[in-house]
């Protein structure tokens, strides 16, 4: 892997903490104070800034932010065909807090066209310079898990084969949506694969009537189809997330439970894994990475607290990581966005700022 393709050395999984620029307008939009075109102007106004902020830290690749979502992964789904977003009768729980009482539900058939974060990217892309623009959506697990049957409408979709058909080729017309405006870097966000390492979850699961085990060969047979065919010079990464609300988390567990189906069968290009403290495992399960066609993005940096890890000791634990894949399959990024929702975590912009530099310095030194 060149140091000037994706994923790069020094890397990122996509959000960043709101400025209160941002803040301000989408409250005083909220409001009625402003219009959508002026609201549009000024987050156009904050991702130039964050793009540029990126840029001179050292990143080789940049992202708007996230700056336009509330959330990371509701926006996106409420812009499918098929899909509303609701108020729910609670949040979702995560270690000692709950986010906002939202939800997603499946009303329609499922479909892609002419969803607004394609003119997202767009904005992107022809403000990122000599950068290279990274498109994150959230994957398409997520639209299924934390809902089940129960939110997805049994009169469109009596057989769930149907549902899970449908949702392939949902994201398959996104992708080519995505690469058709000049995206050649696509995240997909994932909560899921992590909640299937976590014993605590998996019982959870199991006490709705679902089978953990039967859902990972789910979601990776959906993966593969709606990443089946897609251009040769797009990379497609799969960010696997831990719980990122407010510096606080929801799954524990090593990733050995789902190593080998998701490391070993699904055919993404980059696996971006969050290794930030004892609750992810070790690296033994990285023996599943394909040797010389995948990698994999450690996330070694935390983005819950700003506290600058110790080099020498991230320096360490890539040495431990490269026992069980090879050093030349390895990037670096911090364990996860700094803004998963717009309340963003526990830390400063100076220290956002900090971290990256970290993370760019290490890779530097050594790759």
């Amino acid at each position: 892997m060149s140091q000037f393709t994706a994923p790069f050395r020094a890397d990122t999984v996509g959000s960043f903490l709101r400025p209160q620029a941002i803040k301000q307008a989408r409250t005083q939009f909220a409001a009625g104070d402003i219009d959508a075109a002026t609201l549009r102007q000024i987050e156009d106004e904050q991702i130039l800034d964050v793009v540029n902020k990126q840029r001179a830290n050292g990143l080789q690749v940049v992202t708007d932010g996230e700056f336009r979502r509330a959330w990371w992964h509701f926006d996106f789904f409420a812009g499918l065909d098929g899909v509303e977003l609701y108020e729910a009768e609670q949040g979702i729980q995560f270690n000692g807090v709950q986010t906002k009482a939202h939800g997603v539900r499946v009303t329609g058939k499922l479909g892609f066209s002419q969803h607004p974060m394609l003119e997202d990217f767009r904005y992107l892309k022809s403000i990122a310079g000599d950068a290279v623009p990274k498109m994150t959506i959230p994957s398409p697990s997520v639209l299924h898990f934390r809902g089940g049957r129960k939110t997805i409408d049994a009169d469109v979709y009596p057989n769930m084969d149907d549902y899970f058909d449908d949702l392939a080729l949902t994201y398959r017309t996104a992708i080519a949506a995505f690469y058709e405006a000049g995206c050649r870097y696509l995240q997909l966000d994932d909560t899921v694969w992590a909640y299937l390492c976590s014993e605590d979850q998996k019982r959870q699961i199991r006490e709705r009537g679902d089978d953990p085990e039967e859902l990972a060969r789910i979601y990776a047979r959906v993966l593969n189809k709606a990443i089946e065919g897609k251009p040769d010079d797009l990379i497609i990464g799969l960010h696997v997330c831990r719980g990122n609300f407010r510096s606080t988390w929801i799954s524990e567990g090593g990733y050995e439970p789902v190593a080998e189906i998701l490391f070993g069968s699904v055919n993404i290009d980059a696996f971006y894994l969050e290794y930030d403290n004892e609750r992810a495992g070790g690296f033994e399960p990285l023996r599943f990475i394909k040797p010389g066609k995948q990698q994999v993005v450690l996330g070694l940096i935390t983005t819950k607290q700003g506290e600058l890890e110790d080099p020498a000791v991230v320096k360490a634990r890539l040495a431990e990581a490269a026992q069980f894949v090879d050093l030349s399959q390895i990037c670096l990024s911090p364990q996860c966005g700094f803004a998963s929702t717009e309340e963003g975590n526990s830390l400063t912009e100076a220290q956002q700022w900090a971290k990256i530099r970290l993370v760019v310095d290490i890779a530097q030194q050594v790759w």
